[in-house]
């Protein structure tokens, strides 16, 4: 790994790191008081916002860092895990039409995450 990844990956971890520790408080937090009306839950429920925020930030420098074949891979990546999730999101939208459950919005970015990753090893196997 050179020194960009490096860099990239202890960014990262520390944001991960700092989220899980932010989550795990809020989710505490609000479990404790469970005041609907009490107006403090909102910045405490968006708090883990910002840890993220950080390892964002990580990610968009590293992309900034790397070579021209890497970021083409990443990009066509993105776009598939974009691609990917905007159709299955929106065709399970017509099933909820059809009586399917609402899908709970929290697991939209994750499923973007793992297309994203499916994309980096389609588009990293094509430029080998």
């Amino acid at each position: 790994m050179d020194k960009a990844g490096k860099t990239y990956t202890a960014r990262f971890a520390w944001a991960m790191i700092a989220y899980g520790l932010v989550l795990t408080a809020s989710v505490l937090i609000l479990k404790s008081n469970p005041d609907p009306d009490a107006p403090w839950r909102i910045p405490v429920a968006l708090a883990p916002m910002i840890p993220a925020m950080f390892g964002m930030m990580a990610f968009v420098r590293y992309m900034g860092s790397m070579d021209e074949l890497q970021r083409r891979i990443q990009l066509e990546a993105i776009a598939f895990g974009f691609g990917g999730t905007a159709a299955l999101t929106f065709g399970y939208g017509f099933l909820e039409g059809v009586g399917f459950p609402p899908i709970n919005w929290t697991f939209i970015f994750p499923m973007m995450i793992g297309l994203w990753g499916i994309g980096v090893a389609i588009a990293g196997r094509r430029y080998q």
